[in-house]
């Protein structure tokens, strides 16, 4: 493909980037908690994570199960530093997050919840929410988070099928070409 043909892909990306950054602005004070400052980070992580995952459909639907996944795991392993504290002090949390990073590795063995990579960006997402997110709750930081991991995700799918359509103009416009 030539660099001129080739140009409307990144342009095709940058509205869509456009397009997420508008949409965080527009829902960020609908979704809890109150007070936040928008969450477009975790659309783009997603988006990233959709490409990471296939490009499908199917690796898009994994991705959404590891995302949740994580959260649970992030959910798990703050309580279980929380309740090891008393007896291992500053060790809890590594301790905690080895144990649950240990458990969660045997998501390979599952089709549907192989996606391990997904797993630990949503579960770093969750622990980011849950650190610098003033008044976030577990509840309220996996719903967000769900959300624009959704959202993230439906942005890759449409990058696919937005570049898919191209390729196969250009393609069909350049077989036309050689006749």
């Amino acid at each position: 493909m030539t660099l001129k043909k080739f140009v409307l892909i990144p342009v095709i990306i940058g509205v869509l980037a456009c397009l997420i950054q508008a949409l965080d602005q527009l829902l960020y004070t609908s979704v809890p908690p109150e007070g936040n400052v928008g969450f477009s980070w975790i659309s783009f992580q997603s988006w990233a994570v959709y490409f990471l995952a296939g490009c499908t459909v199917r690796g898009g639907i994994k991705a959404f199960i590891a995302y949740a996944i994580g959260i649970a795991a992030s959910i798990v392993i703050m309580l279980l530093g929380g309740a090891m504290t008393p007896a291992l002090g500053f060790f809890a949390v590594p301790v905690a997050v080895g144990v649950i990073a240990f458990c969660a590795i045997f998501c390979e063995r599952s089709e549907w919840l192989s996606l391990v990579p997904a797993l630990f960006i949503g579960a770093g997402a969750f622990f980011a929410f849950m650190n610098y997110v003033p008044n976030a709750t577990f509840c309220t930081a996996a719903l967000t988070e769900m959300i624009y991991c959704t959202i993230g995700l439906i942005f890759g799918y449409v990058t696919i099928c937005l570049r898919s359509a191209y390729e196969k103009k250009v393609a069909e416009d350049n077989s036309k070409e050689e006749k």
